[in-house]
């Protein structure tokens, strides 16, 4: 089982980069897929979902209309479309599976936002 994130990086404020999350060794079937990000000196916190059944969406309010989370089956991969990017997005991102009871954690990606 791995969740591979990746596309981090540092970009100016307001610019835009994508997150991905390579799933190995799970489906996507009856599984919700999250994004989180932890600052440094701050908790952990829930950024945007995907259920994979019916593929509703939800987001915190400090991203919502800026970022939007999408996944490809095909690819067992989830994206998160970061847009308007602003100095407090700044945080390590980690992708997250849960399924029946199930939880995985992928290592974290940085992304920097300079102003």
């Amino acid at each position: 089982v791995q969740l591979q994130a990746s596309g981090g990086g540092l970009v100016q404020a307001g610019g835009s980069l994508r997150l991905s999350c390579a799933v190995s060794g799970l489906t996507f079937g009856n599984s919700a897929i999250a994004w989180f990000r932890q600052a440094p000196g701050k908790e952990r916190e829930g950024v945007a979902c995907i259920v994979s059944d019916n593929d509703d969406t939800v987001y915190s309010d400090s991203v919502k209309g800026r970022f939007t989370i999408s996944r490809d089956s095909a690819k067992n991969t989830v994206y998160l479309q970061m847009n308007s990017l602003k100095p407090e997005d700044t945080a390590v991102y980690y992708c997250h599976y849960s399924s029946r009871g199930s939880s995985y954690w992928g290592q974290g990606t940085q992304l920097t936002v300079s102003s």
